[in-house]
């Protein structure tokens, strides 16, 4: 790939930052809800889901501006790594108050840590960001999220490792992706990464073997499971990690373990290997499922 990156470069980006706005449209949450399987309306008040703020503050760059991936480029507000390919590797969330439908709300946003690193597939560009989301000047929901910028592909990725689920499963649910569930929650979420919807670009360019279902998208399915294991109860704080890539030719399944007020969750792979573990946290007066 050329130079290695100047680490102290980079890190002159730490402490950067950038606010955006958005409104909790009830027409919007109900498009929402639609997408996740219920007929729900919404009015002025109505307390949303948790992480349902994934939802809102949907980049907008002009054309100019949009890379060949379909992601904005670097160099603003991310440091300009000059690795091509990104992936939201993980976030930590907790949640003081929730968010309400109806309302504008704000999200505060800053660098706060820059690394690289050689992992197995090569130098990887790794940007950590705090999220503040706020309503009416309440802070509601503060997020650390990773993402991760790797080397470009050189020909077709081999089978993703993916390390052994846990044990102790207590409920399970089969998820079955297509490009049809891809490309709405792109379309909600104003993703425009071109792995979630192009085939052709995702594999003749990036190596994959298939569509590549979003790390947030199988976070979001983990984070309401978990919620209806609950009766809706809200969630104090919440964490996800991606550990392999989950693709839109086979159904995988989404696992959920409680212990006292902590839920253990994990997606597992057609393989039988963990694509993503998770933990929520819930106040001690919800009962375990």
């Amino acid at each position: 790939m050329g130079l290695t990156p100047d680490i102290a470069h980079l890190r002159q980006w730490i402490g950067r930052g950038e606010t955006a706005t958005d409104v909790t449209s009830p027409p919007v949450l109900a498009r929402i809800a639609a997408f996740l399987g219920r007929e729900r309306s919404f009015r002025e008040g109505d307390l949303l889901p948790d992480l349902w703020h994934w939802f809102f503050f949907s980049p907008r760059p002009l054309p100019s501006a949009v890379g060949p991936d379909g992601h904005p480029g670097t160099g603003d507000m991310i440091p300009p790594f000059g690795l091509p390919r990104r992936m939201w590797g993980g976030s930590r969330l907790t949640f003081s108050h929730s968010l309400t439908a109806g309302g504008p709300i704000q999200r505060l946003s800053r660098v706060v840590k820059v690394d690289l690193k050689q992992g197995g597939s090569g130098l990887l560009g790794i940007v950590q960001i705090e999220h503040q989301i706020l309503q009416d000047d309440v802070l509601c929901v503060t997020e650390w999220q990773d993402l991760v910028y790797r080397e470009a592909s050189t020909g077709p990725m081999p089978a993703p490792s993916a390390p052994a689920c846990p044990h102790g499963s207590q409920h399970s649910r089969e998820i079955r992706p297509d490009p049809v569930m891809l490309f709405r929650y792109s379309a909600l979420t104003g993703n425009a990464h071109r792995i979630h919807y192009d085939r052709d670009y995702a594999i003749r360019v990036e190596g994959y073997p298939a569509l590549v279902v979003h790390g947030p998208l199988t976070a979001t399915l983990l984070a309401g499971f978990a919620r209806e294991l609950r009766d809706g109860a809200p969630m104090t704080t919440f964490s996800f990690r991606g550990t392999s890539p989950l693709f839109d030719d086979a159904s995988f399944r989404i696992h959920a373990r409680a212990d006292g007020q902590t839920m253990a969750l994990w997606a597992e792979s057609p393989a039988g290997g963990m694509a993503m573990t998770a933990v929520a946290e819930f106040p001690s007066h919800v009962p375990s499922p």
